[in-house]
């Protein structure tokens, strides 16, 4: 490839807004940090733009909230800023920010588009607190039908019967992640807690240090853990700051352009990052069809890839932000890239969602601004940023560098590492239970007043995987206090649900 047609970052801009205002609408936010993203390049700049890309908001998933929001952000955005673009977003996921980022570079590659501008908020704080308070929901609305063109379409990524159980829930589907590492790794219960401790307090200190975190609290191990200040236990293992913070005003901005056009528009290459490695790849679209709980064949295969193209060994890394929206989250992209979750390098440069905040589909927008701003404070270095979306099942990651290195960024299909993927084995999936179960992972589910249900993903007899719940109190409390996995129990099914006891 024509090293003039090299994909390259040249602006960077974020803000987090701490006091709530109704008043303070989604597009004002994503103005104001594309804005700051813009500022590299001038006047100039802004007219070279000729795609805006707007990672969609959380709430247009949930039909009585979508009513709230902008239905054409790109266009009046573009509007506001005086730029004439093509406009571009997304469906649902974590994933987003990094893949709209691997798939804009190859269009500029490719000739496509010459400056992009890629952009995102969520303004959730404002929004559940005026709806908590009673004033109602935020007029943010504006009329206007979409015109943005959508290039992702994700299939469904829960069953009826995983949706039946919770599974549609993160927080109730993860901890169920977390057993199952917790099991490959032959963790007593107090050695699982100190890790688990250890990690967020790590993190803690990197949101400290951030004057964008939500939370800038150093907290000890023994803070994670505790469960007293509000800090209770939400789905065993994890309290409440080992879970993503959604209720956050955040918003964040990227332009990408390439080497040839940055330099027409006289950006100053102090500014340039370049993007060394791109790769996306999904596991199975339902969790519970997964032989294996506690990895991701698609974020290893991503991963690999990614690194493959930047020609780049991961000792040659400096920095990271793996997706952090659950410690299990943490541990399955540690294990596929070979890094261990104490490294001192650290596994975040934002601090982290539990945090940091996590601002729906748009944190990793976040984290790839923060490694932008990092590699630009230095003389060298590289990093990369993992992004995952649904239930550890849309993975993308970027691997980014000052430097241009030896052979110029190639976009490639990623017909090659998803084919591979897709021959892993996969177990069928039963809607209806009878008989033996064995336990492949467990959580409890906890209300204010403490446990509530057990959740399981387990085998029966005939090999088939199945979900199932429990609230008979001493079965709950046997989850609670030991590793269950490959332990044997019974599940029955009524009234549409598997009800499992030991």
């Amino acid at each position: 490839m024509d090293e003039d047609r090299q994909p390259i970052i040249v602006g960077a801009g974020q803000a987090t807004w701490r006091e709530r205002d109704p008043s303070h609408t989604p597009i004002d936010a994503m103005q104001a940090v594309s804005k700051l993203a813009l500022q590299s390049g001038g006047p100039a700049l802004y007219s070279a733009i000729d795609a805006i890309v707007h990672v969609p908001f959380i709430m247009d998933q949930v039909p009585q909230l979508a009513a709230a929001m902008p239905r054409n952000p790109g266009a009046e955005l573009g509007q506001r800023l005086g730029i004439n673009a093509l406009q571009f977003t997304a469906d649902v996921g974590g994933n987003l920010p990094q893949a709209l980022v691997n798939e804009f570079a190859g269009r500029l590659a490719q000739g496509s588009h010459e400056a992009v501008l890629l952009t995102g908020a969520e303004l959730l704080g404002t929004f559940l607190g005026e709806v908590r308070s009673g004033a109602g929901m935020p007029a943010w609305e504006s009329g206007a039908q979409s015109s943005a063109e959508c290039i992702t379409k994700t299939p469904v990524m829960t069953a009826a019967t995983e949706r039946a159980h919770g599974l549609f829930e993160p927080k109730h589907a993860y901890p169920l992640f977390e057993s199952a590492i917790r099991h490959a790794r032959g963790l007593s219960a107090d050695q699982h807690a100190q890790q688990l401790g250890t990690l967020v307090a790590r993190m803690s200190d990197v949101a400290a240090a951030n004057p964008l975190a939500w939370k800038r609290e150093r907290l000890t191990p023994e803070q994670v853990l505790a469960t007293e200040n509000g800090n209770r236990m939400i789905c065993y293992p994890y309290t409440k700051v080992m879970n993503s913070i959604i209720a956050v005003d955040q918003a964040a901005a990227l332009v990408l352009t390439t080497v040839g056009k940055a330099k027409e528009l006289g950006i100053d290459s102090e500014h340039w990052v370049y993007l060394r490695g791109a790769a996306s790849a999904h596991d199975r679209w339902f969790l519970s069809e997964r032989v294996t709980l506690n990895a991701s064949p698609a974020l290893a295969a991503a991963a690999s890839e990614a690194l493959r193209q930047a020609r780049m060994e991961l000792g040659e890394l400096l920095y990271f932000d793996l997706y952090s929206c659950f410690p299990s989250a943490i541990a399955v992209a540690c294990d596929a890239l070979g890094l261990t979750p104490e490294d001192p390098r650290g596994v975040t440069v934002t601090g982290g969602m539990s945090l940091f905040g996590g601002p729906g589909n748009n944190y990793s927008l976040h984290a790839i601004a923060t490694m932008v701003d990092r590699l630009c404070e230095g003389d060298a270095g590289a990093g990369l940023v993992s992004a995952n979306g649904g239930y550890l099942t849309k993975h993308s990651v970027g691997v980014y560098s000052r430097d241009a290195g030896g052979t110029p960024w190639t976009p490639r299909e990623a017909g090659v590492w998803q084919y591979r993927v897709d021959e892993e084995p996969f177990l069928e999936l039963a809607e209806s239970g009878h008989g033996a179960f064995v336990i492949d992972a467990h959580t409890v589910r906890f209300g204010r007043e403490g446990p509530r249900e057990g959740i399981l993903l387990g085998r029966l007899g005939d090999g088939r995987r199945c979900v199932a719940k429990t609230e008979i109190p001493a079965t709950v409390d046997a989850l609670l206090a030991r590793d269950c996995v490959g332990e044997t129990g019974a599940v029955s099914h009524s009234d549409g649900l598997n009800r499992f006891e030991f």
